[in-house]
């Protein structure tokens, strides 16, 4: 197994420093993956800026992590669901039934959080290819075409940062260990 390196201030490319550095103000710490991406500076710098757009859409803080956990769980992202399961219950104040029944693959309670979650869910599993019945049901929900495209940004930014966790396997923040989690399929 090729291993990759969890870099930190003093590890990094140049370029990889000051934005190390911005992640760790931000967030108090560098989360794992990040300093991975940080051995491409290029790659650190286009996952800042695709999460800092997801953020900036009209979804709110606790659909945007329903949306970035429905992606890591049907990629089967260890690192991004424990991440995304803490920052959800933390710092969007979503519902823990709402990750729970996200997660078990279930239906969620609120009826418009649930087609939020089934057409993310489904456009990762058709890879982008959804049915007209698919988006007519999202926007019935009451969601908006924006919308549409703004999951789609939640579904391409969270689908890189999985595959980057499937390469490089990056080990858990501490401050994401009390959400652990296991996929249900078999991974490599």
């Amino acid at each position: 197994m090729t291993k990759f390196t969890v870099h930190t201030t003093d590890t990094a490319p140049d370029r990889s420093r000051p934005l190390l550095e911005g992640i760790k103000k931000a967030f108090g710490f560098v989360p794992n993956l990040y300093a991975v991406f940080a051995e491409s500076p290029a790659a650190l710098q286009g996952a800042l800026a695709m999460a800092e757009a997801f953020s900036a859409s009209t979804l709110s803080p606790a659909e945007q992590q329903l949306v970035a956990l429905a992606v890591s769980e049907a990629n089967d992202c260890q690192f991004c669901v424990a991440a995304h399961s803490t920052i959800a219950k933390r710092i969007a104040k979503a519902d823990p039934a709402l990750v729970a029944a996200t997660l078990a693959r279930k239906p969620l309670s609120d009826p418009r959080l649930d087609a939020l979650v089934t057409f993310t869910r489904r456009m990762v599993e058709q890879r982008g290819f959804v049915g007209d019945t698919d988006v007519a049901a999202f926007l019935e929900a009451g969601y908006s075409k924006a919308q549409v495209i703004e999951v789609l940004l939640g579904v391409g930014m969270k689908t890189f940062n999985n595959y980057v966790d499937h390469i490089a396997h990056v080990p858990l923040n501490d401050q994401f260990k009390a959400e652990a989690w296991q996929p249900k399929r078999n991974v490599a």
